[in-house]
């Protein structure tokens, strides 16, 4: 497991720092800049050196470092971190995360800044992929035990992002991401049977993905997109990740996609490197990286631990967010 664990979390870091130069722009401007992105680009949008990973990485690494100091799943101490990320004054932060992030800072308890920012947001800008983006750490703690797994999925997606298309996303994502590891056959298949109370978009999508991945649908009857919406981000990164024919490939084809570069390339890297494993990626890609030997060990040390989830934060997910 150890080569795809690492995979899943290089893979997330290198897609997150390919497509940072290119975010936001159209794939028409992307090909006409640079042809097809295959190296790591400086400058660009945020104008950071080659190789700069951005908010899906930095806040998937406060996820590892708090899973691997405490040995115990504790939301409240992922959004602590948050809070001190958000305070080191990082160049990339979405919109509802800060948001959120601000409540926490005021006080407000994990389990009800996320939702109330959501309750408050109308339809369109409360769904986004801030959560899908950063999950994977949790697929490789909880890869064995798919329960937890999901609760965990679901709670850790709602500190900032509470929607139920966000922690269902995240808990398809890291499902599939932890049938990768442990070798099952069709995990996103399996996923899907342990979600069946996500949201009908959010199955829809991912449903239209299994169906190419099986040969039932050609690929072109699955029409992707490149916004920062979490249903459609995660069809991408599931649609490239589980049908390129490499882990480079993959994360290229979610670049050139244009959008939301970023996000799309690391779900997408999530699930490539899982699939394929870290000795797949292109060596050039992860020695651009600065965080590549954390991020390494720890993938090592989250397989390796006995990572588990609390009793309160279970009755937490079954009785409802954003309860006192």
């Amino acid at each position: 497991m150890d080569d795809r664990a690492t995979g899943a979390l290089l893979g997330l870091a290198c897609g997150d720092a390919l497509g940072r130069p290119v975010e936001f722009h159209q794939p028409s401007t992307i090909r006409n800049r640079h042809g097809r992105v295959t190296e790591m680009l400086a400058d660009g949008t945020h104008g950071q050196p080659a190789g700069t990973i951005t908010d899906d990485t930095e806040m998937a690494l406060c996820i590892a470092r708090s899973l691997t100091t405490n040995d115990v799943f504790v939301p409240a101490d992922i959004a602590r971190r948050f809070i001190d990320w958000y305070q080191s004054g990082p160049f990339d932060v979405g919109l509802l995360t800060a948001a959120v992030i601000q409540r926490l800072q005021d006080g407000e308890p994990w389990h009800q800044a996320g939702y109330a920012e959501w309750e408050r947001r109308p339809e369109g800008s409360n769904a986004g992929n801030g959560s899908v983006m950063r999950c994977a750490p949790h697929s490789l703690a909880f890869a064995t035990d798919l329960d937890t797994l999901i609760t965990v999925s679901r709670a850790s997606s709602a500190i900032t992002h509470a929607d139920p298309r966000c922690q269902w996303g995240c808990a398809i994502l890291n499902a599939t991401l932890a049938g990768l590891l442990t070798d099952v056959d069709e995990p996103l298949a399996r996923a899907l049977a342990q979600t069946t109370a996500a949201p009908a978009e959010l199955r829809q999508a991912c449903e239209e993905v299994l169906a190419v991945t099986r040969g039932d649908q050609p690929p072109d009857t699955v029409s992707l997109d490149n916004s920062g919406y979490v249903v459609t981000t995660l069809q991408a990164g599931l649609y490239h990740g589980l049908t390129a024919s490499t882990a480079e490939d993959a994360i290229i084809s979610a670049v050139m996609m244009g959008g939301d570069t970023d996000t799309l390339a690391a779900v997408t890297g999530a699930v490539a490197g899982a699939r394929f494993g870290a000795s797949a990626l292109p060596t050039r890609w992860q020695t651009a990286l600065d965080t590549a030997d954390e991020l390494t060990a720890t993938a090592t040390s989250l397989v390796s631990s006995a990572i588990t989830c609390p009793d309160p934060v279970r009755e937490r997910i079954d009785t409802g967010l954003g309860e006192s």
